[in-house]
C-alpha cells in the first residue's frame, strides 16, 4: 500500500517541472498569491496522475518511454499505442483537465464561458488538437523511422541529463537508434496547431493565438521529457532511503 506521504512525492516533484512552465503561459508576474496557492493545489493532482501513469501503468510506461538497452526499431503497433497513450493515457487527461480548468478559472475564450459546459468544450478542444498532433507524429514519423518515443539518459551526469531532455525535445532516434531532427514533431506541432483554427472559438483564430499553441506544444513536451527523466530516478533514490532506515520498534529493548 502506498502512503500518503508517497502519493504527495510525485505531485511535489512533478509542480517543480510544470510550475515554471505554467509561468511562461500565464504571465506568472500578473497573478495574485491566492490564484497561485489555488495552482498549485491543481497541479498536484496534475502531477500524482503523471506518476501513475510513469511508474504504475505499464502500458503507458512501455508505449512513451523508449529504452536504451533495447536499439529495436519502434513497431507500428508500438506506434499506434504511443498515440493512444499520449492521447488519452492519465497523464494526458490531466494535463488537459488542468488546461482547461485554468482556461475556465480565467474564462479563456470568453465565447465559451465560465461554467461546467465551457470546460468541457476546452477539454474536447485540447484533446481534438491532441490527437490530431500524435497521430500526425507517429503516421508521418513511420515513413522515414522517426521514433516518437522518449529515450532516458539514466547513467549520465545530471547536467547532461538536463541538456538530453532540451535536446530530445526537437530530436528523435532513428531505425538504427540514431539520431535525428524530429520532422514527424516539427509537422504535427504546427500543422495541428493550425488545424485547429477550423474548430476553436473566432477569438482564438488569430495568428497570435497558433503562435502561442505552437510554443506551449514544444514546451509541454520538454515538461514530459523532463518528468520521463527524472522521476523513476527519484522515487527509487526515496524508498530505498525509507527502507533503508532502522525501523524505530526495532530499537527499544525487550
Amino acid at each position: 500500500m502506498r502512503t500518503d506521504a508517497a502519493l504527495l512525492l510525485p505531485a511535489l516533484f512533478g509542480m517543480a517541472i510544470h510550475v515554471p512552465f505554467l509561468y511562461l503561459l500565464e504571465g506568472g508576474i500578473d497573478m495574485t498569491i491566492p490564484r497561485w496557492a489555488g495552482l498549485s493545489v491543481v497541479m498536484a493532482s496534475l502531477a500524482m496522475g503523471q506518476g501513475f501513469t510513469v511508474e504504475n501503468a505499464g502500458m503507458g510506461t512501455r508505449a512513451m518511454v523508449s529504452s536504451s538497452d533495447d536499439p529495436r526499431p519502434i513497431t507500428a503497433t508500438e506506434r499506434v499505442r504511443w498515440a493512444l497513450v499520449s492521447t488519452l493515457g492519465p497523464q494526458a487527461i490531466f494535463g488537459q483537465a488542468f488546461t482547461a480548468g485554468l482556461g475556465t478559472w480565467k474564462d479563456k475564450p470568453a465565447e465559451l464561458g465560465p461554467h461546467w459546459d465551457g470546460f468541457g468544450e476546452r477539454a474536447g478542444l485540447g484533446l481534438s488538437e491532441a490527437a490530431v498532433s500524435h497521430t500526425m507524429e507517429a503516421g508521418l514519423g513511420a515513413i522515414w523511422g522517426e521514433d516518437p518515443r522518449y529515450p532516458r539518459d539514466a547513467d549520465a551526469p545530471f547536467k547532461n541529463r538536463l541538456a538530453h531532455v532540451v535536446k530530445m525535445t526537437f530530436l528523435a532516434q532513428n531505425r538504427g537508434g540514431g539520431l535525428m531532427p524530429a520532422y514527424a514533431r516539427f509537422i504535427a506541432i504546427p500543422s495541428s496547431s493550425a488545424l485547429a483554427d477550423t474548430w476553436r472559438p473566432e477569438s482564438e483564430r488569430s495568428m497570435g493565438s497558433v503562435g502561442a499553441r505552437i510554443g506551449l506544444g514544444v514546451l509541454g513536451r520538454m515538461g514530459t521529457n523532463a518528468f520521463m527523466e527524472f522521476w523513476p530516478d527519484v522515487r527509487r533514490r526515496i524508498f530505498r532511503e525509507k527502507h533503508a532506515s532502522p525501523d524505530f520498534a526495532s530499537l527499544q529493548p525487550h
